[in-house]
This record gives structure tokens, C-alpha cells and sequence, in this order.
């Protein structure tokens, strides 16, 4: 981690990762395929339980991203002991967050369905599809942990072995369930579900078979306000991304929803194949995460900052090159999902927006995988608040009271331009921060 070139280190750790992220982005992508092949409504459906599995990976994520970055601070560090109570209290943690969801949302389900957006039409198929999703919260949002651990301690190699082998299983259940079992949008998920759990068996096997530093022993729980409020400050920039990411959607469903059920499968779509894509630049900060972690906490700062630079070129070539693919194929990306003409003729505007603000995205991810790596909590809970929240909401609200739908359209890139440019003042404090306490050294 402070020896071997920063580049090489980063697309080592990173290559595994956005390879994770792309597979873990697939889940959603293959139900809406299939489901799409219902009709409308089933479509609009994944569109609306995507925000109940935002809200789940954004506790998975705290808890993930809050003990990780820690884990890997206290291993540059040379204090393995603290890193495994970190590790074994963020675990079960979100083990138990995951039972609390699937009892509570269970038992509200069409209320949350109808919060998330819903419309009658679309109901139904939102409530079986969600009852799948809570039935397997625990094994989400456990995993997010067990996943970050791993990218942490510099293992994402075995963090993707569990990923991508839940992703492919989930997309031939979804093939077998679908096609072959005529289940419906039950098929879509009970397929997530099923592939959730074995996902999380294989994550949980690394640890067992002592693959890593870190362990998820009992006897190293400490559930005391110190240790966990230590994983839900260090983690609040997670929550706030992925819990703002849910809340975005709900306004998006119902600022859609005036439109009909069309409007909002076609913005659930466009959304999907630009977190496709957005995977690239999350895995490869994801592969900066431990580098800037475990440096900073070993004071090797220059590689710090040579590890963002390297991290936000290499991520804005890659979304450079697959939005430009994506921009020029819109209508057939959409088509892929829903062949409704209607939906397509939504959709590809939204889609050419986000297309061209995705170049401002690896700017955002960079900043915000560094400061939650080293530690500064408020720069990193307030720069990811933005895209999905500070910036997004005003802009929606707004911009559908103007513009109505092509508003509605465009929100998403307009908060990503905004992001970017209050990204900047925070970037070159820092390193100017850090450039002085070098030469101070």
C-alpha cells in the first residue's frame, strides 16, 4: 500500500471493483429486462423498489464505508486488533438493521410503495417485487459490509468473487424464473433475493476461511457509543448519498407520475444505464479508497494526492468513452428494456443529459472517496449529499414547475454540473492543506 506505484495499485485494486460494481448494477438491470417484458407497469415497478434498495444500501454503505475506512487507517496504523472489533461491530450492526427492515417494511409496505411513488397501476407489481427485496435485506445490507472490509484491507479480488457470482446467478434465475416458470415479476424477485443470500454466503467464507486481517468473531463486538458512533459519523457520507439517492427517487416517481406510468419507467431506465455506466468511475474510487486511507494514515501524502489525479483521469477517459457509445444509442439502449414507444420517446432525452454531464462525475467521486478514506468527515457527508440531494431536489422541484417533463428530464444533469463546481474549493484547499504540512515536515 506505500510502496508499490500509485497507478498500478489503483487500477489493481479498482479493476476488481468496478468489475463488482458493474455486476452488482446488473441486478437491477437484468429484473428490469425481464420484467419489461410484462408490460408498463411491472416496468415502473423496478423504477419504484429501486429507491426501497437505496434506502438499504445506504445503511449497508454507512456501516460498509464507515468501519472500512477506519479498518484501513488502523492497519497503516500497524493496529490490527482495533481494525477486528471495527470490522466484527460494523458486520452485525447491519445484520441486525436488516431484520429491523424486513419486519418494518413488511408490515408498511403499500404505504412505503406509495411514499416511494407508486401509482395504482403500478402497486401490485411493487408490492411482490419489494416483499422480495426486504425478504433479502439482511443478506444486502450485511454484504455491503463484508464487501467494503475486503476492498479496505486491499482484497477486492475476493470481494468480487461474491458479487459477480450472486449478478450471474441472479440474471439465470431471472431467465429461469421468467421464461421458463412464467412466475412474473415474482420470478424478478425472488431471483434478487436468492442470489443476495449466496452472494453474502460466499462474502462471509473469506472470512471464515481467514482470507483476511480483519474477522468477524463475536467476541470482538463492541456495541458502545464510542466504536459505533466512530462507523456512523465516519459512514454519514454514505448514508447521506445512497439515503438521498432514495428520497430523490421517490420525488423523481411522483414528479413523473403526472406523466403516466411511461414517464416513469422511461426515467428508471435512463437512470439504470447511467449507473452502468457510473460504475466505472465508483470502481475505480472505490480501488482509490484504501490507497488514500491507508497513505494517509502512513503520512505519505504525495501519494495521496498522486492517487486522486491518477484516479480522476483514468475515470473520466472510461465515462468519457462509454457515454459517448451510449449517447449515439440511446433509443436502442432504452428499447432493450421496455419496447413501448412512448417510453423510448421519454426516455432518450433524459438519457442525452445525463450522457453529457456524466464527464463531470469523476470529479465528484474522487472528492468523495478521498474524504471519507482520511477521515474529513463533514467535506465528505456534505460533497455526496449533492448529486443526489442538495443539489438534485431543488432542481427537480424547480425545474418540473417550469419546464414539466423535458424539466424533469434534465434534472439529473443539471445537479451533476452543479456538484462538480462545488467540488472545487474543497479539492484545492485540501491539497493546499496538505502541500504546506509536507513542507512544515
Amino acid at each position: 500500500m506505500t510502496q508499490k506505484p500509485v497507478p498500478s495499485l489503483i487500477v489493481q485494486l479498482g479493476l476488481p471493483t468496478t468489475a463488482s460494481m458493474f455486476v452488482t448494477t446488473l441486478y437491477n438491470m437484468a429484473d428490469s429486462y425481464f420484467v419489461g417484458q410484462i408490460n408498463t407497469s411491472a416496468s415502473g415497478a423496478t423504477g419504484v423498489v429501486l429507491g426501497l434498495m437505496a434506502i438499504l444500501q445506504a445503511v449497508g454503505f454507512m456501516f460498509g464505508h464507515g468501519s472500512g475506512s477506519i479498518i484501513s487507517r488502523k492497519l497503516g496504523q500497524k493496529d490490527v486488533e482495533s481494525a477486528k472489533t471495527y470490522s466484527a461491530t460494523g458486520f452485525y450492526a447491519a445484520l441486525s438493521m436488516g431484520f429491523v427492515f424486513l419486519l418494518f417494511g413488511t408490515i408498511f409496505i403499500t404505504p412505503l410503495m406509495r411514499l416511494l411513488g407508486s401509482t395504482p397501476t403500478i402497486l401490485p407489481y411493487a408490492k411482490i417485487y419489494a416483499q422480495c427485496i426486504l425478504f433479502a435485506a439482511p443478506a444486502l445490507v450485511s454484504s455491503c459490509v463484508m464487501n467494503n472490509i475486503l476492498r479496505y484491507e486491499g482484497r477486492a479480488f475476493f470481494a468480487m468473487i461474491g458479487l459477480t457470482t450472486g449478478g450471474f446467478i441472479n440474471i439465470f434465475l431471472d431467465a429461469l424464473f421468467m421464461k421458463k416458470m412464467n412466475m412474473g415479476i415474482f420470478g424478478a424477485g425472488l431471483a434478487t433475493a436468492i442470489s443476495q443470500y449466496i452472494s453474502w454466503a460466499i462474502l462471509l467464507t473469506m472470512f471464515l476461511l481467514k482470507k483476511t486481517q480483519t474477522t468477524l468473531s463475536v467476541k470482538y463486538v463492541k456495541f458502545n457509543f464510542m466504536i459505533l458512533g466512530d462507523i456512523i459519523t465516519t459512514g454519514l457520507p454514505s448514508l447521506a448519498r445512497q439515503g438521498l439517492a432514495s428520497i430523490s427517487t421517490m420525488i423523481l416517481n411522483n414528479a413523473a407520475g403526472h406523466y403516466g406510468d411511461a414517464a416513469i419507467a422511461a426515467m428508471g431506465i435512463a437512470n439504470r444505464v447511467c449507473m452502468f455506466i457510473f460504475s466505472a468511475a465508483l470502481g475505480i474510487g472505490q480501488g482509490f479508497q484504501p490507497v488514500a486511507g491507508f497513505n494517509f494514515g502512513a503520512k505519505k501524502y504525495s501519494r495521496v494526492k498522486q492517487g486522486f489525479f491518477f484516479t480522476l483521469v483514468f475515470g473520466t477517459i472510461l465515462l468519457g468513452i462509454a457515454s459517448t457509445a451510449v449517447y449515439f444509442n440511446a433509443g436502442e439502449c432504452i428499447r432493450v428494456f421496455r419496447d413501448d414507444p412512448e417510453v423510448i420517446r421519454i426516455g432518450i432525452p433524459a438519457l442525452h443529459a445525463q450522457c453529457i454531464a456524466l464527464i463531470f462525475v469523476p470529479f465528484q467521486v474522487c472528492n468523495n472517496m478521498m474524504f471519507q478514506s482520511i477521515g474529513y468527515k463533514f467535506n465528505a457527508t456534505f460533497l455526496s449529499s449533492l448529486r443526489n440531494g442538495l443539489a438534485f431536489i431543488p432542481v427537480i422541484l424547480l425545474f418540473s414547475i417550469i419546464w414539466g417533463l423535458g424539466g424533469i428530464q434534465i434534472s439529473q444533469a443539471v445537479a451533476d454540473v452543479i456538484t462538480s463546481l462545488v467540488c472545487i474549493p474543497f479539492t484545492v484547499s485540501f491539497f493546499s492543506r496538505i502541500s504546506k504540512e509536507k513542507t512544515e515536515e
